[in-house]
Parts: structure tokens; C-alpha cells; sequence
């Protein structure tokens, strides 16, 4: 059984919603797209679920708790790098809500709620504290993970990895996902390849093999 995984469709990372923190390529026609597939991959049968960026307004990845710092500077937190970002996803904000009906979920994964580490994996934040996607993946017996979302440089990345990690198949939709930067996101296609993740370019791909 696959269950997919649809990684933080959340306003601030949308121009179609000026998010804060924008990705770009994600217009509302992307969203829809987003939207139309995670239906029909749950019609065929697949388990679905989000995963949503969840922050404290403390949290340690904004640059306004550096002082003298700006967006998307690198500093050094204890034995870890952290890329500092502009505030977003905040708990209870609108930038927070997911874009995509939550009735399609089985299950949305809040990540990035302890403030003192940043979450790009569904799977655990950067102190090894787990979200509890291991537990609702295992409560469906899944074997293969179908995923996509944003970003492919971060989010995506850390999640397919992770997942690969832990002895799933992954295989994430190529159109379906979006990055932050051309440099970041080819790297991190290169390295989910080489981890053995398998790429597809569009849903028809696997919604063929799936009968619908």
C-alpha cells in the first residue's frame, strides 16, 4: 500500500496568496493542480496526508530573532547550520492554512512546533523530536510513500530522505513540486535519485498503475 504525502500547500509559501515566504511557480493555477491530483490519488484508493509547517512566532529559523541578521543569511546554532527565514507559518495565522481541502486528508503531520529547531522533514525536526508521521504510516501498513509539494530543496528533500531512511520506496510527482532556487532544487533532485527515489514527471504516471 502507498499512502501520499502532500508537503506544506500552506498560503506563505504561495505567490497566489503573497505569501511571506513565496516559492516560486506557485500561482493558483499550480494549487489547483496540486488539488486536482491529491483527488484523484485519493479516488484511487491511496491514503492521503499533509504535512503543515506549524511555527511558534519565536521560532529560532525567523531572522527577527537574530538581531542584526536579515532573510536568508546562514548562521551557526550550536553543532548546526540554520538558513534564516522570513516569519512564517505561524500557529493560527492565515499563512499557516493549508490551500488544499482538509476533507482529502486523512491526517495533517504539524511539524516545526518546537521553537528551538527547524522541520523541513515530515518525519522529525532538526533535534530528532518525532512528528508522529512514523505512527501514521504505520497504522496504514504502508510500504511506498507517494510524494510531493513544497519545497523540492527543503521540504520535500529532508522528507524523501528521511523516508528512504526508514525503508519506504519513495517516488515524488516532479511537476507537482516546486523549489526554492534553481541551484538548491537541482542538487536536491540529484541527491533523492541517488538515495534511490524514484522521479516521475506527472501523476498520470502512477495513477495509470494505480487503475484510475
Amino acid at each position: 500500500m502507498e499512502t501520499v504525502l502532500v508537503v506544506d500547500i500552506q498560503a506563505d509559501f504561495t505567490e497566489w496568496k503573497r505569501g511571506s515566504l513565496a516559492v516560486p511557480g506557485t500561482d493558483e493555477a499550480y494549487v489547483q493542480g496540486v488539488f486536482q491530483a491529491t483527488r484523484r490519488f485519493r479516488d484511487a484508493g491511496c491514503p492521503v496526508l499533509a504535512t503543515q509547517d506549524w511555527h511558534p512566532a519565536d521560532h529560532i529559523s525567523f531572522y527577527t530573532r537574530h538581531p542584526g541578521r536579515k532573510a536568508f543569511e546562514t548562521v551557526r546554532l550550536e553543532a548546526r547550520e540554520q538558513i534564516l527565514w522570513p516569519p512564517h507559518c505561524v500557529q493560527d495565522t492565515d499563512g499557516a492554512a493549508l490551500l488544499i481541502d482538509p476533507g482529502l486528508f486523512e491526517a495533517v503531520i504539524r511539524k516545526g512546533t518546537d521553537r528551538r529547531y527547524d522541520s523541513y522533514s515530515g518525519f522529525e525536526d532538526d533535534g530528532g523530536g518525532r512528528t508522529g508521521l512514523d505512527r501514521e504510516l504505520e497504522k496504514r501498513k504502508t510500504g511506498g510513500i507517494i510524494l510531493f509539494g513544497i519545497a523540492t530543496d527543503y521540504c520535500v528533500r529532508a522528507t524523501a530522505l528521511h523516508g528512504l531512511g526508514r525503508g519506504y520506496t519513495v517516488t515524488v510527482v516532479a511537476s507537482l513540486c516546486r523549489g526554492v532556487a534553481p541551484e538548491t532544487t537541482e542538487k536536491a533532485w540529484a541527491e533523492m535519485r541517488a538515495a534511490g527515489a524514484v522521479i516521475v514527471e506527472a501523476p498520470q504516471d502512477l495513477l495509470r498503475r494505480l487503475g484510475s
